[in-house]
């Protein structure tokens, strides 16, 4: 398939490093690094850009440090030499990292995010996207997040912060879709 500019889509995966595949707190989704393995085959198939964002920790001992084994990407989603790969130090993979204009260079505006964790990096970055025009989708069975408290102590599980971070998106940021509805 010959791509132009008009029917180029980026499929950004965030954070599938070891680290995330390690974490011991519970989480939602436990199918989705399936989902996204079939969203990555799908899209070198069609020869279509690939953009691996990947968190380096700037404080000391946090497993995404860099040169620690959690800083690397999941063996069954690590990038090809000829795909890109982003490092960023927050939540948003567009802050300070050059994304925009790689994207730009390129000409590409469609952008379809896959990743962890769906109410921290994922969502923030798609908000990002958003705002900055880009026509984003958010591939829900290829997200997830894990359980956390809320303000007040209460615990909140990975379903109902990885819907409530999806609704925050869905139409305001971008569209939620399945992968199904991508393959």
């Amino acid at each position: 398939m010959t791509n132009t500019s008009n029917d180029t889509t980026a499929l950004i995966l965030i954070d599938m490093q070891q680290g995330m595949a390690a974490a011991t707190s519970p989480r939602n989704n436990p199918e989705a690094e399936a989902r996204i393995a079939e969203l990555l085959t799908a899209w070198r198939e069609r020869g279509q850009p690939v953009v691996h964002v990947r968190h380096l920790s700037r404080t000391p001992g946090s497993p995404f440090w860099p040169g620690q084994a959690g800083a690397e990407f999941q063996a069954l989603l690590a990038p090809l030499p000829s795909e890109h790969v982003v490092d960023k130090h927050v939540t948003d993979a567009f802050a300070h990292t050059g994304l925009e204009r790689w994207l730009h260079q390129r000409g590409i505006r469609r952008l379809v995010f896959v990743g962890v964790s769906t109410n921290m990096s994922v969502e923030a970055t798609v908000r990002s996207a958003g705002c900055l025009g880009f026509d984003c989708q958010v591939v829900a069975d290829a997200c997830y997040c894990f359980d956390r408290p809320d303000l007040d102590g209460r615990p909140r599980n990975a379903e109902d912060l990885h819907r409530v971070a999806l609704a925050n998106l869905q139409g305001e940021y971008g569209q939620v879709c399945q992968s199904t509805e991508l393959l």
